[in-house]
């Protein structure tokens, strides 16, 4: 049942939300546009509002539902170790040719699940180093270092070097962000110009 759990979460984590949202209503490949990550920031500055908070929504949701696996298994799995399967599948997904985005809404749907605490601790820290830098991709970083600190704080998370993995694999996914940051290439979040905004096709 484990291994059936296991499959689940990483099935549910390989919904590529943005890509099929763009596919079926605006006929394009987010992953050939704006920042080319198919997650809900780039679905933002290419499809628009409403088509971000869809995708925002969906792939929340996904973090909820891997989290809730072991329970609905009835396996002796910590929510966070089940849903952190579906974060991988967000980032490595069978379904989009293992080109996906970052997970950091995934994430946010597992952590309301797991650990309401850490939740709040790590999505304030998001948003705060967001509103200081301007730049989501620091934020995102920030949301695997805040977990890692908050785990040594929290009696009832036992292996605290498996978010130093998820520092990494952060950094794996940011490492275009990275570069363009160096290179004075790395839009702000509050840079309208290069917002490669398609409108959505009429059947």
């Amino acid at each position: 049942m484990i291994w059936m759990m296991v499959l689940a979460a990483y099935l549910i984590g390989s919904i590529p939300t943005a890509l099929w949202m763009g596919k079926y209503f605006f006929q394009v490949d987010i992953r050939n546009h704006g920042s080319k990550n198919p997650g809900a920031t780039n679905t933002l500055r290419v499809m628009g509002k409403k088509a971000a908070i869809i995708v925002l929504l969906i792939d929340g949701g996904k973090g909820v539902l891997a989290a809730s696996l072991p329970l609905i298994f009835n396996v002796p799995v910590e929510p966070l170790y089940a849903g952190l399967i579906a974060v991988i599948g967000h980032c490595f997904p069978i379904f989009a040719g293992f080109r996906g985005g970052k997970a950091i809404a995934t994430t946010a749907g597992v952590l309301l699940i797991a650990d309401v605490g850490m939740f709040l601790a790590v999505y304030l820290t998001f948003f705060t180093v967001i509103l200081l830098t301007k730049y989501v991709f620091i934020g995102s970083i920030s949301v695997g270092i805040a977990m890692l600190i908050y785990s040594f704080f929290s009696p009832n998370i036992e292996e605290p070097l498996i978010f130093t993995a998820f520092i990494i694999l952060l950094l794996f996914l940011h490492r275009s962000n990275i570069q363009n940051f160096f290179n004075g290439s790395e839009p702000k979040i509050t840079d309208k110009k290069g917002r490669d905004r398609i409108p959505p096709k009429k059947r």
